[in-house]
């Protein structure tokens, strides 16, 4: 949620004109009903995804919105279509994600006082409610809106925080690091490290066995000889 009031606080900054994900309506004319319906293919803007998968910066990313003209403001829906690159949280190979997401946003108009001057939010009396209601509603600047951060919060709510290759997938081996899809049978010999130190002796003996194999005659020849 922190990641949503930081990007609506910086919506409030003056959107400017020329920004791929900035939109005009004042071809909506403020009237109540009016529809308008638009697509347009952006490049991704920065940090679009989060650590482990993300849309690359650059890379196309389809809109096909609808602008609504309400009492209020205007209503945004629309569909962001985009290609998500990452890698597996198990075995570590690259992976690619088709991505739709859906949103919709509600962009006020601001409020003016007698002047014509835009005053928003309550006096100093205003109440804390009153105030973190205000905090979170996104207004529209010289009739334009920024669509870059609640993009951005679509985008991040949709991907994967574990990303995978396949559900199934089984990762890595904790011993070599060997990737265990290409290997179904690879395996290391466990030891019980509580019999570690046994092991380690019993080898230790078997070796001293191989390199005095004449004990055992000894012993026989000392017999008959008696």
């Amino acid at each position: 949620m922190r990641r949503v009031h930081e990007s609506r606080k910086a919506l409030k900054a003056q959107p400017d004109p020329r920004a791929p994900l900035v939109f005009d309506t004042r071809d909506l004319g403020r009237r109540p009903g009016t529809l308008k319906r638009l697509t347009r293919t952006v490049p991704a803007p920065k940090d679009l995804g989060n650590e482990v998968v993300a849309v690359p910066e650059g890379d196309p990313v389809e809109l096909e919105m609808r602008l609504e003209s309400v009492m209020e403001g205007v209503l945004v829906t629309g569909t962001a279509r985009a290609r998500a690159t990452g890698e597996c949280v198990r075995c570590l190979e690259p992976l690619g994600q088709e991505l739709r997401v859906d949103f919709q946003e509600m962009y006020s108009y601001p409020e003016t006082d007698a002047r014509g001057r835009v005053a928003r939010g309550g006096g100093s009396g205003a109440d804390a409610e009153e105030a973190d209601a205000e905090e979170e509603t996104l207004y529209l600047e010289d009739d334009m809106f920024d669509l870059e951060p609640e993009l951005r919060d679509a985008v991040v709510l949709a991907l994967p925080l574990q990303p995978v290759c396949r559900e199934d997938c089984p990762g890595l081996c904790p011993d070599c690091g060997a990737r265990l899809a290409d290997d179904p049978d690879h395996h290391h010999d466990a030891v019980d490290p509580r019999w570690a130190a046994l092991q380690g002796l019993a080898e230790t003996v078997s070796d001293g066995e191989k390199d005095d194999p004449s004990g055992a005659d000894d012993g026989a020849g000392e017999k008959q000889e008696k």
